[in-house]
């Protein structure tokens, strides 16, 4: 369609070939190749001169739109594949640390023509831009323009070391913690939701710490400080070693974590963006899915 209406602007079949840096033949064989789709001539042709059919003269302005469309297609992926040619990388500071810091050697290793420059952020930009290509955020992307890859549904769990459970009082339902020294990452924490199955409890708190960085919280738990509401994976290690041990091991913190790897709609088709996905996809989501709750669909936002 774009070809047929070089053709009719420029009035020539030659023009046509040359304004596309094709040969003739090629611009010939477009028309002919829509001609038969639609079943109809579009153009009269003679040794001077073409001239519209009724169809083609009705087909036109569609065609003419199509080039419109293309020509500004173009023109917006023109700024994304020139001037900055490193790979920005943005994370929440907190995921991005612990799951993406361990995996970027090895990406670098097997992608050494892609260069990389990350930044982890205590604040996630709010709209997409041209000045991010891939996104590491808890949440699926919520704005228009944003486009999201899963890469895990990590569980919430509640730990402490042998050592501070057996100092005090101890917990056999979940309003036991009132009386216990508790751990929460975030901010402005007054309560806790709990679930077991299709149960859930809310649990009015007075944390002893909150910190919006787990790491900060697991390392406060595995010294003895208190309770722990921490991703699984990072307990994983504690409790295999018998330095952690599950508080109320049927429940589990409801809001759980849903960590994605967010792109702009129009980088998101970038080689360089899709291989870091691709590989995120393949390394980070085992990991998450030892505990079962990992999944790698893609959403739309």
């Amino acid at each position: 369609m774009a070809v047929f209406a070089r053709v009719v602007d420029l009035g020539s079949f030659t023009a046509a070939a040359k304004s596309l840096s094709v040969p003739k033949v090629a611009i010939s064989r477009a028309v002919r190749s829509l001609e038969r789709r639609l079943g109809r001539p579009l153009l009269t042709r003679t040794t001077r001169r073409i001239a519209l059919t009724d169809a083609g003269r009705a087909l036109l302005p569609y065609c003419r739109r199509v080039v419109v469309e293309a020509d500004a297609a173009r023109a917006a992926m023109a700024p994304l594949t020139v001037g900055r040619t490193n790979l920005r990388v943005l994370a929440d500071s907190a995921y991005g640390r612990l799951l993406l810091s361990p995996l970027l050697p090895r990406f670098l290793e097997r992608y050494p023509d892609i260069p990389l420059e990350v930044e982890m952020l205590a604040e996630l930009p709010a709209s997409p831009g041209e000045e991010w290509d891939v996104l590491i955020q808890n949440g699926a992307p919520r704005i228009e323009g944003l486009v999201g890859t899963a890469l895990g549904t990590p569980p919430v769990i509640l730990c402490a070391t042998p050592a501070y459970l057996r100092a005090h009082a101890p917990l056999l339902q979940p309003a036991d913690l009132a009386a216990h020294a508790v751990l929460v990452p975030g901010v402005s924490v007054n309560q806790l939701r709990l679930q077991r199955g299709s149960q859930q409890v809310q649990i009015p708190l007075q944390p002893r710490l909150v910190v919006n960085d787990p790491a900060v919280i697991h390392a406060a738990t595995a010294a003895g400080t208190g309770i722990g509401v921490l991703p699984e994976f990072l307990c994983r290690q504690g409790l295999a070693m018998g330095k952690l041990e599950r508080v109320l091991p049927e429940w589990s913190a409801a809001n759980v974590l849903d960590l994605y790897a967010v792109s702009d709609l129009r980088r998101a088709s970038l080689q360089a963006v899709m291989s870091l996905v691709e590989f995120l996809t393949a390394n980070m989501v085992p990991v998450l899915s030892q505990a079962g709750g990992a999944r790698g669909r893609d959403a739309a936002g």
